[in-house]
């Protein structure tokens, strides 16, 4: 996958200081305030920083967390990278094309696959189309 090659300052540029915060400084959105919460086109969910597409509409699920979640990542999307911030260890998820932080994953999903991806709706546009 091509990367992007942009610097910290082209990135400031190019994102509203709310995505800023939280997709290059690793920051995290309010719980229940997210734009794509409650979300329920269908379509494919991509990195509002450089237009990867993530995940698709069928994967997302009510976490009740008050984050968009998804229970599975569009193949090659996504790296996770261990993350030993604020006292516990988790798997932070981020772009595979920019670097830019998503949010986490975690392996108390509801579905099949056992996993919520758990993102900032800051992080995310919806290309609305397709089946859901």
């Amino acid at each position: 996958m091509k990367s992007v090659p942009k610097n910290e300052q082209e990135w400031q540029k190019a994102l509203t200081p709310e995505q800023y915060r939280v997709l290059r400084k690793k920051g995290t959105e309010a719980p229940f305030s997210g734009k794509l919460l409650h979300a329920d086109k269908n379509g494919t969910y991509m990195c509002a920083a450089c237009g990867n597409p993530l995940f698709k509409s069928d994967a997302k699920f009510d976490s009740g967390t008050g984050w968009p979640s998804f229970d599975q990542s569009i193949q090659g999307a996504v790296r996770q990278v261990p993350d030993n911030s604020l006292g516990s260890s988790r798997m932070e998820i981020v772009c595979a094309r920019c670097g830019s932080h998503l949010g986490h994953v975690f392996d108390d999903g509801p579905t099949k696959t056992g996993k919520r991806f758990c993102l900032n709706s800051v992080c995310l546009d919806l290309e609305a189309g397709g089946q859901r």
